[in-house]
């Protein structure tokens, strides 16, 4: 199983930026996918995921009303459009994998995981 990640980079406060990951080494519909960040200093949190299905997202409060999950027709890479960032946003997003239906939301629990890459936000 391996999960490539891609985007990130630099956004000015309110901007947007979009990630990509590549997942292989699973049946497609088998497996859910996510995202997770984690900011300097603090615990890895649960972003935004996509069930196995494909029809269902889930996200965290942080990215509610800001950020869109979705799969390409394949399902094969799962995507993350971020609009209106703020500072806060800035983390490494991880991508991850979980052969659940619906992707657990407690990154400790999460059985695979991608490189992070890095988001910076400006204020």
């Amino acid at each position: 199983v391996q999960l490539q990640a891609s985007g990130g980079g630099l956004a000015p406060n309110g901007g947007s930026l979009n990630l990509s990951c590549a997942i292989s080494g699973f049946n497609r519909d088998q497996y859910s996918m996510g995202w997770f960040r984690q900011a300097s200093g603090k615990a890895r949190e649960f972003v935004a995921s996509i069930g196995a299905s494909g029809r269902s997202s889930f996200y965290g409060d942080s990215a509610k009303g800001r950020f869109v999950a979705s799969s390409n027709g394949a399902k094969n890479t799962a995507l993350l459009q971020m609009t209106r960032l703020v500072p806060e946003d800035t983390a490494i997003y991880y991508c991850a994998a979980d052969t659940s239906p619906i992707m657990v939301f407690e990154a400790e629990r999460v059985p695979y995981w991608g490189k992070g890459t890095q988001v910076t936000v400006s204020s």
